[in-house]
């Protein structure tokens, strides 16, 4: 099967499994359930791991680029939902898709009883999980990636309030929810903003379009926007503290997502955002976002350092690490050589014709 087929599979896969164990989760089993769920997110990694393998191998195309439904741009112009198989991106599925299976074999032993009688709840929420992260890791459109990253969110709240009979779960999903909510509502008005600017969605098209003009104050405070949701996902200083309190309150299987993969993922959506959208002569030059880039992760790294030395709740501890850890990953984004920054941009480049 030509690989850019497979694209679409990887984030169709999850969510065929979740409407399944929806539909039959009150009739099955436990153990069922779980099987199938674990069998829907296994393909999905197998899926990805084959697209990471036949990445970049000679073609006509320098990485595979499916259309999902047929609707390839006209004009120079594209409205549909495209998926890039680029290594990075590709790497980034197979990745959250074997921690989630790993998430779902170590939750059958965690949750004791099926929950709320409905032995399907827990992993069809895992697999959408699944299918967000996956569709935010390949897209190469922007739009797309804000509708993915906020499935993911969504799912997130509600796997964080799990235990919908107990009060802590429940504050510290509305927190996570209200704080998340904001960083998505700036990231959209930095969208709006380049669609106003440009008049496209996909990230090579504003890149190309960008690059055409010169940059100013519009387009920075796009990138501002943009960058600035992203950061909250991704945990950064100065809008961390909500991942302690999740983790504080959330069931360890969904901790495991939120620092094994969210936060991460959001990292990602910065340096990409920057790479294929803000790296030309119309965007931002490299020297400020380095400059900028380095200072955020450094004051991220050591306060997250700081804040976990001092906790004495195991889970709280482990976030404030996570928080440190994504200092260090935008450190390693800051240093990233322009002539790196380039190779990068080119990853979506298929997506402009």
């Amino acid at each position: 099967m030509d690989t850019a087929r497979l694209l679409p599979l990887v984030v169709a896969a999850p969510l065929i499994g979740a409407a399944v164990l929806v539909a039959t989760g009150r009739r099955l089993p436990r153990l069922a359930s779980d099987v199938l769920g674990c069998a829907f997110a296994t393909a999905a990694a197998v899926l990805a791991l084959l697209v990471l393998f036949r990445a970049g191998r000679p073609g006509p195309e320098a990485y595979p680029v499916e259309w999902v439904g047929g609707w390839r741009p006209l004009g120079g112009s594209g409205v549909g939902i495209v998926l890039v198989g680029d290594p990075l991106g590709a790497g980034l599925a197979a990745l959250a898709s074997l921690l989630v299976v790993a998430v779902l074999v170590y939750s059958w032993r965690y949750f004791e009883e099926p929950p709320r009688r409905h032995t399907g709840s827990f992993p069809a929420l895992i697999l959408v999980f699944q299918a967000g992260m996956c569709g935010f890791a390949l897209t190469g459109d922007l739009f797309n990636a804000f509708v993915f990253f906020e499935l993911m969110g969504v799912v997130a709240y509600a796997l964080t309030g799990f235990r919908v009979e107990e009060p802590k779960p429940l504050q510290g999903a509305l927190a996570f929810g209200v704080v998340n909510s904001l960083g998505a509502y700036v990231t959209l008005l930095g969208i709006t903003l380049l669609y106003a600017r440009t008049g496209e969605l996909g990230f090579a098209h504003i890149g190309r379009k960008l690059d055409a003009g010169e940059p100013d104050g519009l387009v920075l405070a796009a990138f501002v926007l943009v960058t600035t949701g992203l950061l909250v996902k991704a945990a950064a200083v100065p809008f961390h503290f909500w991942l302690p309190d999740a983790h504080a309150v959330a069931p360890t299987p969904v901790c495991m997502l939120l620092s094994g993969v969210m936060v991460e993922l959001g990292v990602y959506g910065v340096a990409r955002v920057y790479w294929t959208v803000f790296a030309g002569p119309g965007g931002l030059a490299h020297p400020d976002f380095t400059r900028a880039l380095l200072v955020l992760g450094v004051l991220t790294a050591l306060l997250g350092a700081v804040m976990c030395w001092q906790q004495r709740h195991l889970k709280r501890l482990l976030a404030f690490s996570t928080v440190s850890h994504t200092g260090l990953f935008l450190i390693g984004v800051a240093v990233l050589t322009p002539r790196g920054s380039r190779a990068r941009r080119c990853t979506c480049s298929a997506t402009r014709e």
